[in-house]
């Protein structure tokens, strides 16, 4: 028994011994700037940044595969940390801050079904049955699949069927956007303040018939605000978010209320408030 127990140890001790050579022999030096980058990061590893995680963008950082403001979640002041310890410069007009942005107000009062569908709650599964039981097949199908997809908690579904971003609680990242099947999210400019909140590119009669509130390519925000702030894709005007209109009387320029203009925290203003507006911009108030 005594010499079973010690042939045991003997062999623990050495097998021991030769995993700690093998780990000295094998083990691969880290920059140790990347501790410091990894640091200097908010943790989320949410991916926003198109790698895995936070470690593999420190990682990519130090060997000059990234940039120091490649991470959305922490902004600007996290540039500057990254900048400062990998001896770069971060320019600060080179980070725009952005949102996610729901493009679609489809809902279930304004936009009707076709069928009842009774599948997998998610919007891909639904997407995959005659592209959503949504009469307006670019819509909104409302299963949550960004909401699920968002690690901050920043989308919300509405009682009306739709996805809406909580503002204050979104960082950019990105995760959302990848998973709408509907292609519906985009990533804007926190500082736009004037939004076409539709997708459908049928023509206006069959985008109308499909959606109360969608664009029916008037063209009268473009004449408006000019070719070079809002641009036609097809029958479906879509803002240049390089150079956004800013003016929230633009609202009122949409017949069926395709268009918004946005508070800060992201809520949508009044009829009342966008006529004030329209109204200081006639009496040279304010510029269009």
């Amino acid at each position: 028994m005594i010499i079973a127990v010690s042939v045991l140890a003997g062999l623990g001790l050495i097998a021991g011994f030769g995993l700690a050579l093998a780990a000295r022999f094998f083990a691969v030096e880290t920059d140790p700037r990347q501790e410091k980058v990894l640091d200097a990061l908010p943790g989320a590893n949410c991916g926003g940044c198109g790698f895995a995680g936070c470690s593999d963008f420190a990682a990519a950082v130090v060997k000059g595969l990234a940039p120091p403001n490649g991470c959305p979640v922490g902004g600007m002041e996290t540039a500057l940390k990254i900048a400062e310890i990998m001896g770069m410069s971060a320019d600060a007009s080179s980070h725009v801050a952005k949102v996610a942005l729901v493009l679609c107000q489809g809902t279930n009062d304004v936009a009707p079904v076709k069928f009842r569908y009774n599948g997998t709650a998610t919007c891909a599964s639904a997407a995959q049955l005659a592209e959503g039981h949504k009469l307006c097949s670019y819509g909104c199908l409302g299963f949550g699949d960004c909401q699920r997809a968002c690690p901050f908690g920043a989308i919300e579904i509405t009682e009306g069927g739709v996805a809406r971003v909580i503002r204050e609680r979104c960082t950019g990242c990105g995760n959302c956007v990848e998973a709408c099947p509907k292609n519906l999210i985009q990533l804007v400019p926190v500082t736009a303040s004037v939004h076409i909140l539709c997708s459908n590119k049928d023509k206006g009669a069959a985008a109308r018939k499909a959606c109360q509130v969608a664009c029916i390519a008037c063209r009268k925000c473009q004449k408006t605000a000019g070719e070079e702030r809002i641009e036609m894709d097809g029958f479906l005007a879509r803002i240049k978010y390089d150079n956004p209109p800013d003016d929230p009387a633009l609202a009122g320029e949409c017949p069926t209320g395709a268009i918004v203009a946005l508070r800060p925290d992201g809520t949508v203003l009044s009829k009342e408030e966008v006529k004030k507006e329209e109204a200081a911009a006639a009496s040279g108030g304010g510029e269009r």
